[in-house]
């Protein structure tokens, strides 16, 4: 059996949401929450072509030390909408891209 691994969203896409990365998505595997996206693990097929598309650079492939990330894009794929166009991003986007520990203090569950 062959091990795939998948992408995840971290961090750095809290209050920034930028799309650019769901346009190029062949599976249509991103889920948009109020003030960010997340990877459904079980959908991506590990093609990686959403990484260099992401601005806030917030995509990541899946690894042991990513393991809550990982259970948070698990979790919020299936209560969130499929996304497969690009939005705008959120306002102030640029002014939040690279703010570093944003999960706790911004992160929105719906």
């Amino acid at each position: 059996m062959i091990n795939i691994m998948t992408f995840i969203v971290l961090d750095n896409c809290i209050k920034c949401k930028y799309t650019d990365c769901v346009e190029v998505c062949p599976v249509d595997c991103f889920y948009e929450g109020e003030n960010m996206l997340v990877i459904n693990p079980e959908e991506c097929i590990d093609c990686g072509v959403c990484v260099p598309e992401c601005p806030a650079d917030a995509i990541r492939p899946e690894s042991p030390e990513l393991i809550d990330w990982i259970e948070l894009n698990r979790t919020y794929s299936t209560k969130w909408p499929v996304i497969t166009q690009k939005k705008p991003a959120l306002p102030d986007a640029n002014k939040f891209n690279g703010e570093p520990n944003k999960k706790d203090k911004y992160f929105i569950d719906k």
